[in-house]
């Protein structure tokens, strides 16, 4: 069956089954590779995209649930190709990535965020990011690129008993 989706502003018209996952969709039928498999049961948060602006699990939202919807993935992130959002500088200038695997679905969860709280505290921060998993523990990271991105980054400061340590 035939179904329509908007994604990265392009309009696409795709034949599969109604139960296709989203993921597969936009990995095998579109060939946007950024949004990754994790665990395929919504745990982890790898292959998280913005659905109609709602971070949403690609791995479990079938293509029949998205027709019509706007998806936005990481390709699709930045308004124009070639510059980055705020965010994404800053993920980039505190080198959040580590092995870089789940960095699309950490970034699509974080963008989602500041789109509806443009200053977040760090509670709201846990709190949006606590269903995207590292497996390289790049948590303080990631809430600090997020801070930076908001413009409320906070004074780095040396974790007590380990000097030189910043946890990063």
């Amino acid at each position: 069956m035939a179904y329509t989706l908007k994604v990265n502003g392009k309009t696409h018209t795709v034949d599969v089954p109604a139960d296709m996952p989203l993921l597969w969709v936009l990995r095998d039928v579109l060939d946007l590779k950024g949004t990754k498999y994790g665990c395929g049961i919504g745990q982890c948060g790898s292959c998280t995209v913005h659905k109609d602006g709602t971070p949403t699990r690609a791995c479990r939202t079938t293509v029949a649930a998205s027709e019509g919807a706007s998806i936005v993935t990481i390709e699709g992130l930045a308004p124009n190709a070639g510059t980055l959002t705020a965010l994404q500088q800053a993920w980039d200038e505190l080198d959040v990535p580590q092995c870089g695997y789940c960095q699309a679905g950490q970034l699509m969860t974080a963008a989602a965020l500041l789109a509806r709280t443009p200053k977040p505290t760090d509670e709201q921060i846990d709190t949006a990011m606590n269903g995207n998993l590292c497996r390289c523990a790049t948590y303080l990271r990631i809430k600090a690129a997020i801070r930076k991105a908001a413009g409320t980054e906070q004074p780095a400061t040396t974790p007590a008993g380990r000097p030189g340590d910043d946890n990063a």
